[in-house]
């Protein structure tokens, strides 16, 4: 089997959509689903559980994992507050919201740390300084 093609077997796409939202549906949101009748900045709608690696492939349609969504209005005042640049917080909450579409999570500090530390590599790997460092707080 050529090289490429045996790249291309291994590897199974996935799709996720990201949606930007404003405070009052995210609220409506996060109380309909989580009980908690306050705005957020992320949530993240699993789709389906992962499957294993291989389990779709260039002859499969892509699996679509889920939703990230978005306050717009929460994530820009954040980022005021935080005086830290709009885009690079936008990426972050983005990253987290894939991340627990994939089925990480934050209850508990050892979850906590691990997921942090996923964040922080992804970011830095797209020019993204540690959204959790003190320096990224009010770097502006």
């Amino acid at each position: 089997m050529p090289e490429a093609q045996a790249e291309a077997e291994a590897e199974a796409e996935a799709e996720a959509s990201i949606v930007l939202s404003n405070d009052a549906r995210i609220k409506a949101l996060n109380a309909a689903w989580r009980g908690k009748d306050e705005a957020t900045n992320v949530l993240a709608f699993p789709a389906t559980d992962v499957p294993q690696a291989g389990a779709a492939g260039p002859s499969q349609p892509p699996l679509m994992i889920g939703d990230v969504i978005i306050a717009l209005e929460t994530a820009a005042a954040e980022a005021r507050l935080e005086g830290k640049d709009l885009g690079d917080h936008l990426s972050h909450l983005v990253v987290h919201g894939m991340l627990h579409l994939l089925g990480y999570d934050h209850q508990t500090g050892d979850e906590a740390d691990e997921m942090e530390s996923l964040e922080v590599a992804v970011l830095a790997s797209v020019g993204v300084a540690d959204p959790y460092s003190a320096a990224s707080i009010n770097s502006k």
